[in-house]
């Protein structure tokens, strides 16, 4: 009966916000842009410049740009999340026979609906740009469960400030080094191209792991220890940021 209650309670509260959703759309269009400013910038005007030794490089490129989308996208959350608490609409929902953590994951499947739509047009700019693969049915589905678990780690990450901010640039500012991390990954160039320092940070962050992994499902290539790595990476991320977010949830509402 609670497990009907929950999921029963999430879909009406996931309508409201995808309501929202569909009447700023300029949110999705702006969550695009960025990542898509980024890959006209770096292959058509950087990319001469840059060897990666590989083929066409908004091929080698594409999987760095949608993390990127991903990374831009979730601190519409914590800012949907900063704006419902300051309204004091969560007042209001506790003192309705709801489940209380339906509230937290309607703004979760929210922000994955909105990612997943950004997602799809980077892909399609990156299309019009040559961007080609011969990767299968499978390989995409997996391209596609990566992201989505990626999705889901970074929303949870993004409920905590959403949470706990005292302001909007406080809320959403918290994306900005999530943003920058890809930088310093394989990216944009090849790790071996880096500085000891750098190169050592650079294959040891999770990006590296999780870009490789897209890449070599893109280019239909042995994905090797990768995708464990990559797996591991965002499987902690989302049980450590959900643990987090819950309490912090808890703390607010008691």
């Amino acid at each position: 009966m609670m497990t009907k209650h929950f999921f029963g309670d999430t879909a009406v509260l996931l309508g409201r916000s995808l309501t929202h959703v569909t009447r700023s759309v300029d949110t999705i269009i702006t969550t695009a842009i960025t990542p898509i400013a980024m890959m006209l910038l770096f292959v058509y005007v950087l990319g001469g410049a840059i060897n990666t030794g590989t083929g066409t490089y908004v091929n080698y490129l594409l999987p760095g740009i949608l993390l990127i989308t991903i990374a831009s996208g979730i601190a519409y959350t914590a800012f949907r999340l900063f704006l419902d608490m300051k309204s004091g609409i969560f007042e209001r929902f506790q003192s309705m026979p709801i489940a209380r953590s339906s509230v937290l994951w309607a703004h979760v499947l929210t922000s994955l609906v909105a990612n997943l739509i950004s997602l799809v047009v980077v892909v399609g700019v990156a299309l019009l740009m040559g961007f080609r693969s011969g990767a299968g049915v499978l390989a995409w589905l997996a391209v596609a469960g990566i992201l989505i678990l990626f999705t889901l780690a970074l929303t949870w990450l993004a409920v905590i400030p959403g949470l706990t901010a005292n302001s909007v640039d406080g809320a959403s500012g918290f994306s900005y080094p999530l943003i920058f991390l890809p930088f310093i990954s394989s990216a944009f160039v090849p790790t071996d191209t880096m500085p000891g320092p750098v190169r050592a940070f650079a294959e040891n962050q999770p990006v590296t792991a999780i870009v490789n992994t897209i890449r070599d499902l893109f280019t239909q290539q042995s994905v090797g220890t990768d995708i464990w790595i990559a797996l591991g990476w965002c499987l902690g991320i989302l049980v450590v940021a959900y643990v987090f977010a819950m309490v912090v949830y808890r703390r607010k509402i008691s």
